[in-house]
């Protein structure tokens, strides 16, 4: 009796676990967007003054302010847009648009930055984007 008792608990909850499963999806799953929307955001300028400038600049010279998420594409897009910059000692050399966007790469819009500024900004728009799929279209905006 308590094996058969143990069973329909252990059935029941997978039933209850599919259920919910089936429901709410998987919670790990990267969040996607329809080809026509656009995740808007809202940057930190005061936070990363010159990795804002930056890419206000490149976009106001004619780079996209959208970044199309393509995460695979990074590492080459990223040894294309340096190709031939130098490094700076005390800077990074900042992209845009950055290397994990479909825009980036080859032509891509170079400065130097302090690495403090640049790489706090790597970080946070890392957070904020991890929850979107490849393919999610984000449009840069300033505060």
């Amino acid at each position: 009796m308590q094996k058969l008792l143990t069973s329909l608990i252990i059935v029941v909850l997978l039933a209850l676990g599919g259920y919910w499963y089936e429901q709410n999806g998987d919670p790990a799953a990267p969040t996607s967007t329809s080809d026509s929307e656009v995740v808007q955001l809202i940057f930190p300028s005061d936070r990363y003054p010159e990795t804002a400038k930056h890419i206000q600049d490149a976009i106001a010279k004619g780079e996209s302010a959208t970044c199309t998420i393509n995460r695979e594409q990074a590492e080459e897009n990223r040894k294309e847009s340096l190709k031939g910059i130098p490094t700076k000692k005390g800077y990074d050399r900042d992209e845009w648009p950055m290397a994990m966007c479909d825009e980036g790469g080859e032509g891509a819009n170079i400065e130097y930055i302090t690495p403090k500024d640049n790489r706090g900004a790597g970080s946070w728009v890392g957070n904020q984007l991890e929850e979107y799929a490849n393919g999610t279209r984000v449009e840069f905006m300033f505060k």
